[in-house]
């Protein structure tokens, strides 16, 4: 917060004073708690904090000029390659907004929008809930990823049939690991899931040391492993559906004018990205 203890000490004291109501109860060596009065404060005091946000956005909205705060969340798997480079060009672009960020899991994401933690997320369209709307950005298809040497690796495209007689490494997230098993149920079987991660990087080091082959719908800049090791991607045949990126956004949000610059910037990077493995135009 960049303020210091004895600054925030005092600034309670006089709240406490102001107030005439104890805010925190004192715990000797363990810090403070919140007293019931500071738990109803607390409450009120972030409906205060929601209408000064909602009165900025107002004046901008009136003016015509993007400002104030952004909550921007995003989806862990592509967050990296994604989100700085779209944040920092919209900042530059409009230097009155101030954009903060969050990486989470799908299900998470959908909870921080509904609770006004963030305005905008950057996102699959995977079982978007109804109170919710999803603006498409582009179409992301499939493919498998396998280290150098594996016996698919020369292949120009690989059906998920092929990739049964071999380990996978899973992206074990929210939705998304029932998005990429649903590949193979029109197989009657299921595939060897050997490794479970959370973490894209994490699963492109495990795949290129060998533990297995692993499938998603991003792929990064480079061919290489977070440790340096070649890795290879095939394109997925089959009528396997393709993930679309996107943003979600609550209902309401495009009535809010940072909103609407942010979905119009995103939507304009993400239709000159050169996908696949390539850089994001503009952000070499």
């Amino acid at each position: 917060m960049n303020v210091s203890s004895p600054s925030i000490s005092a600034a309670i004291s006089q709240l406490e004073s102001e107030f005439g109501l104890p805010l925190f109860v004192r715990k000797h060596a363990h810090g403070l708690s919140l007293s019931q009065a500071g738990r109803q404060f607390m409450k009120q005091a972030k409906q205060v904090l929601d209408e000064a946000q909602a009165l900025n956005r107002l004046a901008g909205n009136i003016s015509g000029n993007v400002q104030g705060p952004l909550g921007v969340g995003c989806l862990l798997t592509f967050a990296q390659m994604l989100l700085p480079a779209i944040r920092r060009q919209f900042e530059l672009r409009y230097p009155d907004a101030r954009v903060s960020q969050m990486e989470t899991d799908q299900l998470r994401l959908f909870e921080m929008l509904r609770r006004a933690e963030i305005d905008v997320a950057l996102s699959y369209d995977l079982e978007i809930p109804p109170d919710l709307e999803f603006v498409p950005l582009r179409s992301l298809p499939s493919y498998a990823m396998v280290p150098a040497g594996h016996p698919l690796a020369r292949q120009n495209e690989v059906a998920v049939e092929e990739l049964l007689d071999y380990p996978m490494v899973l992206l074990d997230l929210p939705l998304s690991s029932d998005y990429f098993l649903s590949f193979f149920d029109a197989t009657g079987r299921k595939p060897q899931i050997v490794e479970r991660t959370r973490d894209m990087a994490v699963m492109r080091s495990l795949v290129a040391n060998g533990f297995g082959y692993a499938i998603a719908n991003i792929r990064p800049y480079s061919d290489l492993s977070p440790d340096g090791r070649r890795l290879i991607f095939i394109p997925l045949k089959g009528d396997q559906r393709p993930m679309r990126l996107g943003l979600v956004i609550p209902a309401g949000a495009r009535n809010v004018l940072t909103v609407n610059a942010f979905i119009d910037h995103a939507t304009e990077v993400i239709r000159d990205w050169n996908y696949p493995g390539q850089a994001i135009m503009g952000f070499d």
